[in-house]
């Protein structure tokens, strides 16, 4: 049987706990606040990201594969897919989410807000 050296052992484990294998860190990416208007006007820069809107909902629609709603606050409106049960239309929400390049309306894509679960 070998003899194990304690100092590789030791160098090892500090290489291993200083460059982040050695524990499973959870990242939560923290929801920057954000007008409607923003991400609508720029939404290859807000696509990934993680935002938070606020606003009336609008409309509200169960489909068979999923649920969304339209969000609609003073700059403008967005849609926000989600597994939650849904808000009553008029209701004042705050909304948190990824945004995402959605489903196509004729040739116009929608940037759409993935709703956190």
């Amino acid at each position: 049987m070998k003899k194990i050296n304690s100092g590789w052992v030791l160098i090892t484990l500090v290489i291993v706990l200083f460059s982040g294998f050695g524990c499973a860190s959870i990242r939560k990416e923290k929801a920057i606040p954000v007008p409607i208007s923003e991400i609508q006007d720029h939404p290859r820069e807000w696509v990934g990201k993680t935002v938070q809107v606020s606003g009336e909902v609008k409309e509200a629609f169960s489909l068979v594969l999923y649920k969304y709603f339209i969000v609609k606050d003073k700059t403008g409106e967005i849609r926000v897919v989600t597994s939650k049960p849904l808000p009553r239309k008029g209701e004042q929400i705050r909304v948190e989410g990824k945004v995402a390049e959605g489903f196509a309306i004729g040739s116009d894509p929608q940037t759409i807000i993935k709703e956190k679960g």
